[in-house]
């Protein structure tokens, strides 16, 4: 049987360190693969390493680490076992309720042992529970799963699903609540184009940039993603994707494709637009 393996994104060296040493102590069989200080290189290394376990710091440069979760379960691939996430927050009362609602294990800054100790109880027994179920023989009254779904990512989503619900992410970002924008003021050299939030077909992140596509053009504006959600009415607009923002009224179909990801055909666009599976349970039949 193999060791398990871990991952901590955590941008302050000193408490990345403790991290490592407390879980030394308590789990001495766990290999630490890396440690990384933000929310960019978190995804990447897990990408690359696949750990059984991530302890992710909430607040990280780059990204935070719920956007991190957020572009693994979008970039998982098929067949691999996701891993186990932690959360290691600062945050107040009222978002740790949110947190214990979802059931997504977190740890308080600064980590006590006696905490960390419960959650390194509750990560052995799901890898056990995991082992155990790879071991068993399936059943023939048990459905099989869906082709391609890595095992663990269905939990995980559920999870990521009720934190975003919750405002989670709002607070991880440090967005309140935004006026909503009625008029997108876009700059195209010395001519300004004001579209109308109503016109726009979807919003497609580039980088430090948000391309703006209506069904006649498109605009590009300077400002991100993470910045623009919180003035868009979410009952409008639904987030699809990481980097994707739809209007609902603008979908014409939703096609479910194996993997658990969808594609959208639009109303006036020739594209279609891929919803991550992260999002694919925003289409489902009434």
């Amino acid at each position: 049987m193999k060791p398990p393996r871990a991952l901590i994104a955590e941008d302050e060296p000193l408490l990345a360190a403790s991290l490592r040493s407390e879980l030394a102590l308590l789990w001495p069989e766990l290999q630490v693969q890396a440690t990384v200080g933000d929310g960019l290189q978190a995804a990447a290394q897990t990408l690359a390493l696949q750990p059984d376990v991530c302890f992710f710091d909430i607040r990280m440069p780059g990204c935070t680490g719920l956007e991190t979760a957020q572009a693994l379960a979008e970039d998982w691939p098929d067949g691999a076992a996701f891993p186990l996430l932690v959360f290691v927050t600062a945050y107040d009362d009222y978002a740790l309720q949110a947190f214990e609602a979802q059931a997504v294990d977190y740890l308080v800054k600064p980590v006590d042992r006696s905490r960390l100790a419960g959650c390194v109880a509750r990560l052995q027994a799901q890898l056990m529970a995991r082992q155990a179920a790879r071991r068993a023989p399936l059943q023939a009254a048990q459905p099989l799963p869906a082709q391609g779904i890595a095992p663990g990512i269905e939990e995980a989503l559920a999870q990521l699903r009720g934190l975003l619900a919750a405002g989670v992410g709002a607070v991880a970002q440090g967005t309140g609540v935004q006026p909503r924008l009625a008029v997108i003021q876009a700059q195209a050299g010395n001519l300004v184009h004001l579209v109308p939030v109503e016109e726009v077909v979807y919003f497609e992140a580039a980088d430090k940039y948000v391309r703006v596509i209506t069904a006649q053009k498109e605009h590009l504006i300077r400002t991100s993603l993470r910045e623009l959600l919180p003035q868009l009415d979410a009952q409008a607009f639904w987030q699809v994707h990481r980097g994707t923002v739809v209007q609902a009224r603008c979908i014409t179909s939703a096609r479910r494709e194996e993997s658990g990801k969808v594609t959208l055909a639009l109303r006036g666009r020739p594209e279609t637009l891929v919803a991550s599976r992260l999002y694919a349970h925003l289409f489902k039949g009434m």
